[in-house]
């Protein structure tokens, strides 16, 4: 049975979960992490803790223990911005590339790389794991960076490493610090500035947080899986973090040209402070699309269950509210 785990992206969002499924399951788990990572909640877990980066060969090597089982690669930069592209590209690309390298030279058993839905580039309509993956053409480096992540993992499959690559829709819900966290912080402050039109797929945290274990213990060689389950729209996810935080919001979806305008607004803002802003054109596109994923595949052999939106959303309040990340907000009677 396979029973020791290596994950990166240990501090992370999906890592994080991850970590407390491995657990709960009775593995032994060994939690990679940069030396200037926030350890709050890791320091929770019991795991044990190395120090190594992806994006340093070297690193990741040494802190990888011989004969692993499994290698959890979890750690990305998500981030929808273009004047992080050359950073994004080092964690994600040859962040990816250091890690398969390492779990060869080790020789763990199991490769399970996080991948995302966005190595499929960007596509309308209702997508499955038969889709053609346009990643390499999209103009929003996420998506490009997560498509060539891919490559380096399938590459490394024949080469002679067992790997499983998971896809994960948008993913809600307990220790998101940045993702869909920021809509939550935007929505409570009163500071939301619009709606896209646009639809997507969503699935919960701890769903994704089984689907990658029990990948690791039935799935076959080279296997790949959507993880989503409900779809909804873009204005029926802020309705649903407005009701939970008790928060007013838009009852109908802006404009798109509104939304493109604050997307350049965003842009502009971003060169100018060379940071993040919280809406980027990128953002924007992704947010217009009629976009939604086939799970069937993961339903049938990875056990993944959907989630109503509602309850994602409201694991999602309750942690950030108990953590002190939603400042003057007071939760409603949580809705069932």
């Amino acid at each position: 049975m396979l029973k020791t785990a290596f994950v990166t992206g240990a501090t992370g969002f999906v890592g994080l979960n991850l970590i407390e499924e491995l657990l709960q399951g009775g593995w032994q788990v060994t939690a990679m992490h940069r030396a200037n990572s926030d350890l709050t909640y890791l320091k929770r877990k019991d795991a044990a803790r190395v120090v190594g980066d992806i994006t340093d060969a070297a690193s990741v090597r040494q802190a990888m223990p011989a004969g692993v089982d499994v290698v959890f690669h979890v750690a990305a930069d998500t981030g929808l911005w273009s004047g992080n592209n050359a950073r994004q590209d080092r964690i994600n690309i040859d962040g990816t590339r250091n890690t398969v390298e390492a779990a060869l030279a080790a020789g763990a058993r199991r490769f399970v790389h996080t991948s995302s839905v966005s190595a499929f580039g960007i596509q309308n309509g209702r997508i499955d794991e038969t889709s053609p993956r346009l990643g390499a053409e999209s103009p929003i480096n996420y998506q490009r960076s997560k498509y060539f992540a891919e490559e380096e993992v399938r590459g490394a499959i024949g080469r002679g490493l067992d790997a499983v690559i998971l896809c994960p829709a948008g993913i809600v819900g307990p220790y998101d610090t940045h993702n869909y966290a920021r809509l939550f912080r935007l929505i409570a402050d009163r500071k939301l500035p619009g709606v896209t039109p646009g639809t997507l797929s969503f699935c919960h945290v701890r769903e994704v947080a089984r689907a990658h274990v029990t990948a690791a213990e039935r799935s076959n060689n080279g296997e790949a899986y959507l993880l989503a389950g409900t779809d909804a729209s873009v204005l029926e996810l802020i309705q649903e973090i407005g009701a939970a935080l008790g928060r007013p919001v838009p009852n109908r979806p802006t404009p798109a040209w509104l939304i493109r305008m604050a997307g350049r607004v965003g842009a502009l803002k971003g060169a100018l402070t060379g940071r993040a802003p919280d809406v980027t054109p990128e953002i924007v596109r992704l947010g217009l699309r009629y976009f939604s994923c086939d799970s069937s595949k993961a339903m049938r052999e990875l056990g993944l269950r959907a989630v109503p939106l509602k309850d994602m959303i409201a694991d999602c309040a309750e942690w950030m509210v108990a953590e002190g990340r939603l400042p003057g907000v007071e939760l409603p009677g949580r809705r069932r």
